[in-house]
């Protein structure tokens, strides 16, 4: 499985842009968490949802653009606008009918970015996909038991057991490579923006506060990465979390990958491509 998402990145195009580190310091005044307006559009996604609560990202939730996702990601999180960022950016405006910009809801559109056997909402077949669920999240809640922290280990088991778990409720769910190379890079990230990229530990009440309240743990002492999270420092992290994956095999009614296009449009099968690994 490693480097499983070269399939995905090869069929999107990349922006001639190379993320820069940033030391400047936030005013954080201007960005204290507000809980969202019942207007306001919030989605699938903790880590959007939390910018656009400390204002990273329009309060709103609306009108986002590609440049705004990765302005948001540096200034929020350290988190530079490499290659898988900038795709990732660009598949989510799939799930608009917009032709530049999307609000946060939009993203629950089952089959781009969102997927089944999430962290902390429930499949789109069951239920509610865009709120948080505190039953779903237990699983990575209650995970690595007897310490204060997550890590790359917990990490693994905690997919290796939220698929099982799906499984057994969710009998047509979609698990295909790309679901779980998607696991893997929600796994990193909520280890490197939360913890620390370097030895993908993450304190569990920063983690829990993040996935629960979609707030910054300020107040309990979290900061931004001193590091600048990139290219390299996030795909070893993800590689470490994907190699401690024991037990995984594609399943489900859909096979290959799968992105939706547009709102009302069809599946689009994307095909492997020649020197990949897959499982």
């Amino acid at each position: 499985m490693k480097n499983s998402l070269i399939a995905l990145i090869a069929l999107t195009l990349s922006i001639g842009v190379r993320g820069t580190s940033s030391s400047d310091s936030i005013d954080w005044s201007a960005h204290q968490w507000q809980a969202p307006l019942p207007t306001d559009s919030r989605g699938p996604c903790p880590g959007l949802n939390t910018l656009a609560n400390h204002g990273f990202l329009p309060r709103n939730g609306s009108n986002i653009t590609i440049p705004i996702v990765l302005g948001a990601i540096q200034e929020g999180f350290n988190l530079q606008p490499f290659a898988l960022m900038r795709t990732i950016a660009k598949v989510g405006l799939l799930t608009s009918d917009n032709i530049d910009n999307f609000a946060l809801e939009e993203l629950a559109l089952h089959g781009t970015l969102e997927h089944d056997a999430s962290f902390s909402r429930n499949d789109l077949a069951i239920g509610d996909n865009i709120h948080f669920n505190a039953t779903v999240f237990a699983t990575l809640n209650n995970s690595n038991p007897g310490v204060d922290y997550y890590n790359t280990t917990s990490a693994a088991q905690v997919l290796v057991q939220r698929l099982a778990e799906d499984s057994l409720i969710n009998p047509n769910l979609t698990n295909t490579i790309k679901e779980f190379t998607i696991r893997v890079i929600e796994s990193t990230f909520y280890l490197s923006v939360i913890g620390n990229v370097t030895t993908g530990v993450a304190p569990k009440n920063f983690v829990q506060i993040f996935f629960s309240q979609e707030r910054l743990p300020l107040e309990e002492g979290w900061h931004r990465s001193d590091v600048p999270i990139d290219e390299e420092n996030f795909s070893n992290l993800q590689q470490t979390i994907e190699d401690a994956v024991t037990e995984w095999a594609p399943s489900g009614p859909i096979v290959c990958p799968w992105i939706r296009l547009q709102p009302e449009g069809d599946v689009s099968i994307v095909p492997e491509v020649e020197g990949t690994d897959n499982p």
